[in-house]
């Protein structure tokens, strides 16, 4: 089994943006407008755009009160997880909670994508 997940977003391209340029996941070429798949390792992100959703849907945000995302804590682990918060740091982008070790020994910092879905950045634990 692998997990793919798909986020909807008011603006693909931002997310895009946000998903290459500061988490440095591979956008495919061949990805149209209105879907398009982001890869890092073996995490796979689907962008999709809310305004596509059929009105009813249960993902569908329709006004302002409501987040996306809202109970969710997407979690990435990397290899090397103060390498990877300096590039984050280094790119200006805001973060919600900073790089500290975690009561379970984990080191993490947490931050939000454009469209406010809350991700940890995990150090990987040793097995």
């Amino acid at each position: 089994m692998k997990l793919r997940l798909e986020l909807f977003v008011e603006n693909i391209e931002k997310s895009i943006e946000f998903y290459r340029d500061v988490l440095e996941f591979n956008v495919s070429k061949e990805a149209d407008k209105d879907y398009v798949p982001v890869e890092h390792g073996d995490v796979i992100l689907g962008l999709g755009g809310m305004k596509n959703l059929p009105e009813q849907h249960p993902l569908k945000v329709n006004n302002h009160n409501q987040k996306n995302g809202l109970g969710i804590e997407i979690v990435l682990e990397v290899e090397d997880i103060n390498a990877f918060y300096s590039k984050i740091v280094s790119k200006g982008y805001p973060i919600e909670t900073g790089l500290s070790k975690k009561p379970w020994g984990l080191e993490d910092f947490r931050l939000m994508d454009p469209d406010g879905y809350y991700l940890r950045i995990t150090s990987i634990a040793d097995e």
